[in-house]
């Protein structure tokens, strides 16, 4: 069986060689890099399957890494190693196209934990069909896009991560809670603040190109995607 490769960043020495040492008895094919720009490199070479990603890097920080990777079109998934706890930094990290948010200091158990959450998010979504039929929205899992009612819209990867879990659930209420389980699977200290923010966003940008609200609150339940009128 092949190794999951695993790319960790980070520029403290101490907190690199004790993740790559615990992760290596764990059983991973591990990598290291000091910087960012030795990250991008190291993933354009070795292609890592995750990528453990420390949010302050001397000569930039991880937000910018990941951008540039996705802006590249690699699709790694990545778990964003931070000290700083802020809800606005989470969203930042989730909204450049971030997996998953680890606040420091952690435990090794935890890191193993939401890496292989991650995978299996990541392994589930491939055994899933290429396209999305629901009604008004169409979503090309292969090419990473978004139509509605014919337009391609532009999302964010966090927005595009929202959007298909909604419409995966057509017709049915959805939670905050259940929301953030399976879009972010971090409940961010029960704060249900960011699939408000999330849903607000979404639907700026595809009630103006719909000829209905596709997405609908439940007053004191959640929110649900009505495929039909």
């Amino acid at each position: 069986m092949t190794k999951t490769r695993v790319l960790i960043v980070d520029d403290e020495p101490n907190i690199r060689d004790l993740l790559a040492t615990s992760l290596r008895f764990a059983g991973f094919d591990i990598q290291t890099a000091a910087n960012g720009t030795a990250a991008v490199a190291a993933v354009t070479e070795s292609e890592p399957d995750i990528i453990l990603l420390d949010v302050m890097l001397p000569d930039m920080n991880g937000f910018s890494v990941t951008k540039k990777l996705r802006s590249a079109g690699i699709q790694a998934p990545i778990l964003f190693l931070t000290a700083r706890d802020e809800v606005e930094d989470k969203i930042t990290g989730l909204t450049v196209g971030g997996d998953d948010y680890l606040t420091k200091p952690f435990s090794l158990d935890e890191v193993v934990a939401r890496i292989q959450a991650i995978l299996r998010r990541t392994k589930s979504a491939e055994a899933e069909p290429a396209v999305i039929d629901a009604g008004p929205v169409v979503i090309n899992q292969d090419a990473h896009e978004v139509s509605v009612e014919g337009t391609l819209v532009d999302l964010s990867p966090t927005e595009y991560k929202l959007l298909r879990f909604l419409v995966m659930n057509a017709d049915r209420v959805l939670t905050k809670a259940q929301i953030l389980d399976h879009v972010w699977e971090y409940d961010f200290n029960g704060d249900m603040g960011i699939v408000e923010s999330y849903v607000s966003y979404l639907r700026k940008k595809i009630d103006p190109i719909s000829s209905r609200p596709l997405i609908q609150t439940k007053r004191g339940v959640g929110y649900i995607y009505k495929k039909n009128d």
